[in-house]
Formats: structure tokens, sequence, C-alpha cells
């Protein structure tokens, strides 16, 4: 299971630049028990162009994903792997200002995370609130379920041409429980 993380895991903040701003959603950590009861491997993928940007350094998001990694802890959850994208092409730090293959909708992150976890990309979802993370599950191979936190309430009536999700849902947990009921993809 690959999800978002602003907007989706955790209160969208813009650029979050600092620790004492991460609010996780109240149903994430529910969400994210069930997927671990669930037998699903829990994947964060995130672009964090803050980094290209040179608004915070890789330091500051692992140092957030700790945090979260607590936070969510408190609760019994568990993810399984983080997966961040520091480029950005109109970034300001040179080793970042890139085109690159891990930026979402691209599917760098996703792919990376499916060798380092032994992970079946075409029987996983995408869960994110925009439409970057839908074609993210489209470039990837998975399915994609569109959250109307985050940005998706103003992104929602606007999809891209070929960027269909499996569904769209209210919150995280919505989206648990239907892909927890969702028929299973076969090959």
């Amino acid at each position: 299971m690959f999800l978002d993380r602003d907007g989706t895991v955790i209160e969208e903040r813009g650029y979050l630049g600092r620790l004492d701003l991460i609010e996780v959603f109240p149903w994430s950590a529910a969400a994210i028990h069930l997927l671990n009861e669930a037998g699903y491997a829990v994947v964060i993928v995130t672009n964090q162009a803050g980094i290209a940007r040179g608004l915070f350094d890789d330091g500051f998001v692992q140092a957030a994903h700790a945090r979260l990694d607590a936070l969510l802890g408190e609760q019994g959850a568990v993810v399984d792997g983080y997966y961040y994208c520091p480029h950005h092409p109109d970034g300001i730090v040179d080793r970042y200002r890139i085109r690159c293959g891990c930026r979402k909708p691209a599917p760098g992150m996703v792919q990376q995370a499916a060798a380092d976890l032994n992970l079946d990309v075409q029987r996983s979802f995408v869960v994110g609130d925009k439409w970057l993370d839908v074609g993210l599950a489209r470039n990837a191979g998975a399915r994609g379920v569109l959250v109307r936190t985050g940005y998706a309430g103003g992104e929602e009536p606007m999809p891209p041409p070929g960027c269909e999700p499996e569904v769209i849902v209210d919150t995280l947990l919505d989206a648990v429980r239907w892909i927890l009921a969702a028929p299973a993809v076969t090959c």
C-alpha cells in the first residue's frame, strides 16, 4: 500500500518546515493499523520539493518521518518505509534541480520501494489527495484512490484526461475500508 503523506496521512501545511506542525489526521493511525493487521506493507511516498527549493534539507525530512513514526506508533500503526523525492526542475539547490524519475507522478519511488520491500505493485494501491497520486498509480501499474482531504477538494472536479481513480472517498480510513473490501487483482 502506497500512501501520500501531506493531505492524506497528515494535515496539508504547504511546505512543512517545522516538526511541531505535523498533525496526523484523527483517522490515519486507525487506517494504517487496519492495513498492518490485513498484512499489507505500508509505504509513504511523497514529493519534497522544499529540499530543491532550499526551504529545508534531507535531514529535516528524515526527522519529520521519525516524528510521524512516533505519532502513529503511539496508536499501534506501523509504516514499513518512507520514500521521498527531493527534486524539482525549478529548484535553487543545484544537485536537486533536475527532472527525475522519482517525482510523482513518475513511478520511481514506487518501483524502488517495490524492489526494496519485495512488493507486488500490480496488487497494490496508491492513495492520495491529488490527481498526481492517481497518475502515480497508473504509471506504476497500481490502482489509484483519491481522498478528499488535503488538496483533493479543489482538484476533484478537474481530473486530467486518462486519470481515473478506482474510487473517490472522503478520508484515508474510508479508502482503507474500500480497499479491504475491493476485489483482488488477478494476473
